[in-house]
């Protein structure tokens, strides 16, 4: 099994979209092994953006992802972040695919409602900044046999 780590950034907080973002995840099998709502730092921010430090969006966009409650979590399935990267969509919200989450609800490319890392190196990395390894739990899901 893979695991990605997936956070929903403030807008999509505030529009009362989590439980439809969840949804589609569990509706495709994927597990969800951990989760929390929380107000991401500017440390964090700046960690998890370190490699858009000096690009001319970096500025709002920290001050975006620290300005209201996010959730994050860690996901889990087969090609799991080939399958979340399909679901959400492209950055640009006007080229991401119809049915995908940010071609539905998202606006703009920094206020795009969802991060979700796009290799296991980033993975790797981006999780560390806000979980710990006994965060992360491992269950069985019904319909881990059918996936």
């Amino acid at each position: 099994m893979e695991r990605t780590f997936v956070y929903l950034k403030p807008n999509a907080v505030r529009r009362g979209l989590v439980g439809e973002i969840i949804k589609r995840f569990e509706q495709r099998g994927i597990k969800i092994v951990a989760l929390k709502l929380f107000w991401m730092t500017r440390e964090q921010a700046e960690r998890l953006y370190e490699m858009h430090k000096g690009k001319n969006f970096y500025n709002e966009l920290i001050e975006f992802v620290t300005g209201g409650p996010v959730v994050a979590m860690v996901v889990e399935a087969p090609r799991v972040i080939e399958m979340v990267r399909h679901i959400i969509g492209n950055t640009d919200p006007l080229k991401a695919g119809t049915g995908t989450i940010r071609g539905e609800f998202a606006l703009t490319v920094t206020k795009n409602l969802i991060h979700a890392s796009d290799s296991k190196e980033n993975f790797e990395r981006e999780y560390k900044i806000f979980f710990s390894e006994n965060e992360i739990v491992d269950y069985y899901l019904d319909v881990q046999d059918d996936i």
